[in-house]
């Protein structure tokens, strides 16, 4: 019998390395490339139309656009702003979804670059790369300010987030630095050196807070460029004297049912590769102490990427081998766990949000997990509604089944009561 494999819900023409929701007009927005290197390989961000057709989630291209001899490595997503980072450099983005009326749209229609796809169609027949537009809905792509944001011996943008607010974004790279930008004029207000060696992930936070995690096993939080404390995962969780460990990604997170409520979730890995592979693990911390409050390993597999759902419910995970997984973020138990889902690294996941289409696009699912990979797929994984008992039904069958054994003991013993 065949190994279980997720929905495949889109191939690109190149290899995919980030992944963006965009709740208000149901798009996924894949990005990647196969860089400078003349191999033919083209650099382009997609932008797929989710929809929901007879009770399936798909994607189909909306619009493609050419990012020339960049590859897109990481984004982050505000309203119809992308932050793209391209080899050493931030690119912005507009992107604005238009409906056609009439001719315009017919006019439109006849001049697209590539075969229309029909709706539902099975990835092998869709022309991945081809220019499409969807009837009546055209998306046009602004270039806006640019930026280099990493100046290392070897410069690359590791990571951007956009703050609370969306006015700010914060990037960081191999030179350890990290670097805030207004937004949209990629003014830089901002600059300080975080880590001794490459920033492999930040998040900030809703007051302010920025978090950071290095290269030099370190995780810093920070109020501006003031240190305000360093994380240390394992004060009330296990100790390893011979395997060192560091942290590989970090995100916040709201606490389900509390509006005030933040946690912070971060992953941890071996430093280096060794040939029996210790476990990986995940921590949740408080958003205000940052005091740890749970520690749990999350497998052998070495974990690539994390994401945290937009209710803060449910964590995504990707790892080096290819699989994906989602946990509980209360309990840090896992619900969800498709091995080797692509068979390579996975290098980007991304719920889908729970405003806007989503609840729409969701159906009968609790949530819904995209994953991209080098492998040029995006992948659906689906996590179908846990059925809950009513308390009060528990209630009643417990009283029932009490009767229910009183009446036996009085029919087996008479004159038991």
């Amino acid at each position: 019998m065949g190994r279980r494999r997720a929905p495949e819900l889109y191939r690109a023409p190149f290899p995919l390395y980030a992944l963006q929701v965009d709740p208000s007009a149901g798009l996924l927005i894949a990005a990647g490339g196969g860089g400078a290197a003349k191999t033919g390989i083209k650099n382009g961000v997609h932008f797929l139309q989710l929809e929901q057709i007879n009770g399936r989630l798909s994607a189909s291209l909306l619009h493609s656009h050419d990012t020339e001899t960049r590859a897109t490595m990481n984004l982050a997503l505000a309203g119809d702003i992308l932050a793209a980072g391209q080899d050493a450099h931030c690119q912005l983005l507009r992107f604005r979804v238009h409906q056609q009326k009439g001719n315009k749209a017919e006019k439109a229609g006849s001049k697209e670059q590539g075969p229309r796809q029909r709706k539902g169609a099975a990835p092998a027949e869709k022309k991945a790369g081809a220019e499409t537009h969807h009837e009546g809905v055209e998306l046009k792509v602004e270039k806006l300010q640019a930026v280099q944001t990493d100046f290392g011996p070897d410069p690359l943008q590791k990571v951007v987030c956009f703050n609370h607010d969306n006015t700010l974004l914060a990037t960081g790279g191999t030179d350890g630095f990290v670097r805030v930008w207004k937004v949209p004029s990629l003014e830089k207000v901002l600059e300080f050196k975080a880590h001794e060696g490459e920033i492999e992930d930040l998040a900030l936070g809703p007051d302010g807070k920025l978090v950071t995690v290095g290269w030099d096993l370190k995780a810093s939080v920070w109020q501006k460029d003031q240190l305000l404390i360093q994380l240390h995962w394992q004060e009330n969780g296990p100790t390893f004297s011979n395997t060192p460990y560091r942290y590989q990604a970090c995100r916040f997170g709201h606490v389900p049912d509390q509006p005030s409520g933040l946690r912070l979730f971060t992953v941890q890995i071996p430093h280096k590769r060794l040939r029996q592979p210790p476990p990986c693990y995940l921590t949740a911390w408080d958003g205000s102490s940052f005091l740890p409050l749970r520690t749990k390993p999350c497998g052998h597999e070495v974990i690539s990427c994390l994401s945290v759902s937009e209710s803060g419910t449910f964590l995504g995970l990707g790892t080096v081998t290819g699989s994906v997984a989602i946990y509980i973020a209360f309990s840090l138990q896992r619900l969800y766990y498709m091995r080797e889902a692509h068979g390579i690294v996975v290098t980007d996941v991304a719920f889908l949000p729970e405003k806007g289409r989503g609840p729409e696009l969701l159906g009968s699912h609790e949530t819904a997990l995209f994953s991209v990979a080098v492998d040029s797929r995006c992948q659906l994984h689906l996590l179908p509604s846990r059925r809950s008992v009513p308390v009060w039904l528990l209630l009643l069958l417990c009283v029932g089944l009490i009767v229910v054994t009183i009446l036996l003991l009085q029919s087996a013993f008479p004159g038991f009561l």
